[in-house]
């Protein structure tokens, strides 16, 4: 019999096409002779819907029919499964049972741990990282503390709330450039995909940029920009115990910062592999030093311990090529097209990905399942009544 996989992916983020992408992509990958698909789609509402509909991507074109045309769902769990159901009239009708979760989702309010959380709730083994690893992933500003607590070099910051900002720009724009000078550049911290990140040269562009970013978050993470770099990427998959390394690449953009444009808008593409982040120019492998190259495997294998990953994730580097510095930028626990690329340089196919991260998957519920998370005793019970 099968293993019934739950691809889950959309959601209610600014990256929900991107995610609609590097879903399908997973889709066309995962080995049918060994696995049963169900894709589950997310709205920008937060409500599920399935269908074998859902596996063509033109159904994304109109939301509206997509969702006229596939069932709402909700779920229950039994026996370590996860039950979709619709209403059929004042009936329940089940639908499929899942054996496995795999999130294909990108950005805030499901990356970070909301879906993950979701999932745990119905007790159902899911491929990737936990909660608490997706949660600091998506977090620039913690992801940066984590790191700094732990020996790992970043880019010195700045950390900025709503209220900061609102209170005396000012002062604030001055106690920034006398820790970091300009240019600076400015990111949400909470998204990822390039969106909402302004660099600002002069003091005269700081209060648009970030009036501009806040209107994707109400913190903001600022860095120094180092002008002279090389961005190098690098996946990790595996868990606490062992960590694999993929290739290493140095993504080519056509802005001052890789953009959302260079990441997802360089070609049409069909939902296949060919498409998404798998479009974005690069060079495989970096064109990088041997020493280099195995000071960032070393450092992303500490970072992924770090943070307690699973799964897979993309670990994202900056290089000063005036200082020769490696700098740890980000992490992505759930990457674009989940970095096959990088790991079809290295000779493991697209399929293989996908089985590895599955097993990893009901592996971890294996061993979550010895672990007691509750009293057996009903203490309430144990009261006398008065």
């Amino acid at each position: 019999m099968k293993t019934v996989v739950g691809v889950f992916f959309g959601g209610k983020t600014v990256e929900h096409e991107v995610s609609i992408l590097s879903a399908l992509q997973v889709i066309y990958a995962i080995d049918k002779d060994i696995y049963e698909v169900v894709p589950i789609y997310i709205t920008k509402n937060n409500e599920f819907y399935y269908s074998d509909k859902l596996l063509d991507i033109n159904i994304y074109k109109d939301l509206e029919k997509l969702q006229r045309d596939c069932n709402q769902i909700y779920f229950t769990h039994k026996n370590g499964q996860m039950i979709v159901n619709c209403l059929d009239g004042i009936f329940k009708k089940e639908l499929k049972r899942i054996d496995i979760a795999f999130p294909v989702v990108h950005g805030l309010n499901v990356e970070d741990g909301t879906l993950q959380g979701f999932l745990e709730m119905h007790n159902i083994p899911y491929v990737g990282c936990d909660i608490t690893s997706s949660a600091v992933g998506m977090n620039k500003i913690i992801f940066k503390k984590v790191l700094v607590a732990s020996d790992i070099p970043v880019i010195d910051y700045f950390e900025v709330h709503l209220e900061d900002f609102q209170e005396d720009e000012e002062k604030l724009f001055n106690n920034i450039i006398n820790r970091l000078s300009l240019p600076i550049i400015l990111k949400p911290a909470n998204l990822g995909s390039s969106v909402g990140i302004r660099i600002v040269k002069k003091k005269e562009e700081f209060s648009e940029a970030m009036n501009f970013v806040f209107e994707f978050t109400d913190k903001i993470l600022i860095e120094k920009c180092i002008v002279n770099l090389k961005e190098i990427n690098c996946s990790v998959i595996g868990n606490y115990e062992i960590q694999e390394v993929s290739e290493l690449e140095e993504p080519v953009k056509a802005d001052e910062i890789l953009s959302f444009k260079d990441k997802y808008m360089s070609s049409g593409g069909k939902g296949t592999k060919s498409s998404g982040m798998a479009s974005l120019t690069r060079k495989i492998p970096a064109d990088i030093s041997i020493e280099m190259r195995n000071e960032i495997i070393e450092i992303s294998k500490k970072v992924f311990k770090v943070l307690d990953c699973e799964g897979v994730s993309r670990i994202d580097y900056i290089i000063d090529n005036d200082t020769n510095k490696v700098f740890v930028n980000e992490i992505n626990t759930i990457p674009g097209s989940l970095s096959f690329y990088l790991w079809e340089a290295k000779g493991v196919s697209f399929d293989v990905l996908c089985d590895k991260l599955i097993k990893l998957g009901i592996k971890r519920k294996q061993k979550r399942d010895n672990i007691i998370y509750s009293n057996d005793v009903n203490l309430l019970s144990m009261h006398s009544k008065k």
